[in-house]
């Protein structure tokens, strides 16, 4: 078996043009791995920004902005895509890009997410599709390619899930057990400051992840400001979402689409007072743990990856049936809490994000590399 180190690794990734969670781990096992990326989409400005210059990145093909047509491309060109001769190991890290095992093994899928629109929030996409014939062509789409999901998942030799709600997705749709590696987070690389007066909020502004409901909790509290670092697809969808939520957007909101490096987004968390996020049913959720990594305390849903992550009344709040009403009130607690001790869930925010550092996950992707 050829060593670790001399082993030639390529690791497939939906896109690169916009950069959220997944894609910074695709990025981070790169350069842990010295691998090579291979993508559609690629934005080398925003790539940069996120301090990953360095790294072998290649495109099989451009994609179009729009569903339904960026998913379907998207599978069609990793599904053709074969590079067995030129690798000694493949990881995926795109829940569209697994039809990439269907030329090139042995891999590892890594899974940030399985298909959401496609299965878990089906009901939930469907019901917000406006027009008299989108639901019944979402319909097909969410048929054909639950099929195919299935179909590119079988060629996958072994699969690693970022938290034990994704685990339990993965055997539930697709029926592979997945073992348990949570995301790469730089931990060493945040630290605390004094909070200046402002909550923060970073966040894809995607519809699920339900950053309205930030606008309207803090459009009940003037008093009170919150800056969303919020990046979004160049799409219909997402550029109608972004219109709806500059309509609501009170003067306390600031919006800005992505900070300029990693150095200015470490000390935006470092001086903030508190972090909020609201996704729906969040995978893994690793801007929650930069937050803690920052010692600061997190409101979040008590729902999916949040509920492994943030100890409740101890590194921040847990919301059950979240609402503007109810983030409001947790926004008013921390903050009478912090004005009395300033540095009440500093020490135990850092100390909880330790078990999420970079080296735990890399030494575990090798480990389930070398039993591939």
């Amino acid at each position: 078996m050829t060593n670790m180190n001399d082993k030639k690794i390529a690791i497939f990734q939906n896109f690169l043009d916009t950069i959220g969670g997944a894609e910074v781990v695709g990025l981070t096992m790169a350069r842990e791995l010295d691998a090579d990326i291979y993508t559609t989409n690629i934005n080398h400005k925003k790539i940069n920004q996120m301090g990953f210059s360095d790294l072998r990145i290649h495109s099989i093909g451009w994609v179009p902005k729009n569903a339904p047509f960026r998913q379907q491309i998207l599978l069609w060109r990793f599904g053709r895509l074969n590079l067995k001769n030129k690798y000694d190991f493949f990881i995926i890290n795109g829940d569209w890009a697994v039809s990439g095992a269907i030329h090139n093994k042995p891999n590892l899928w890594y899974v940030n997410a399985t298909m959401r629109e496609v299965w878990d929030l089906y009901p939930y996409v469907r019901k917000n599709l406006v027009g008299p014939l989108s639901r019944p062509l979402f319909d097909i789409f969410v048929l054909i390619n639950r099929y195919l999901n299935k179909k590119h998942v079988s060629h996958v030799d072994n699969i690693a899930s970022n938290s034990t709600f994704t685990q339990e997705r993965v055997k539930k749709y697709l029926h592979r057990e997945s073992e348990l590696i949570h995301p790469p987070i730089q931990t060493k690389k945040f630290h605390f400051d004094r909070a200046e007066d402002y909550w923060l909020s970073v966040n894809r502004l995607i519809k699920y992840k339900r950053v309205d409901i930030q606008l309207k909790a803090f459009a009940k509290m003037p008093d009170k400001k919150l800056l969303v670092i919020g990046p979004y697809e160049k799409s219909k969808s997402s550029q109608d979402y972004v219109d709806s939520l500059n309509k609501i957007k009170t003067d306390n909101v600031t919006f800005i689409e992505q900070a300029d490096n990693f150095e200015e987004l470490v000390n935006y968390y470092s001086k903030c007072k508190g972090f909020i996020t609201t996704c729906l049913k969040e995978d893994f959720g690793m801007t929650a743990i930069e937050a803690m990594a920052s010692g600061k305390p997190v409101i979040a849903p008590n729902e999916g990856g949040y509920k492994e992550t943030v100890i409740d009344g101890v590194t921040g709040i847990l919301i059950d049936a979240l609402d503007e009403d109810k983030l409001a009130e947790a926004v008013k607690k921390i903050d009478n809490e912090l004005d009395i001790n300033p540095e009440k869930y500093t020490n135990v925010c850092i100390e909880n994000v330790k078990r999420f550092d970079i080296e735990n996950f890399i030494n575990q992707i090798k480990s389930m590399i070398k039993n591939t």
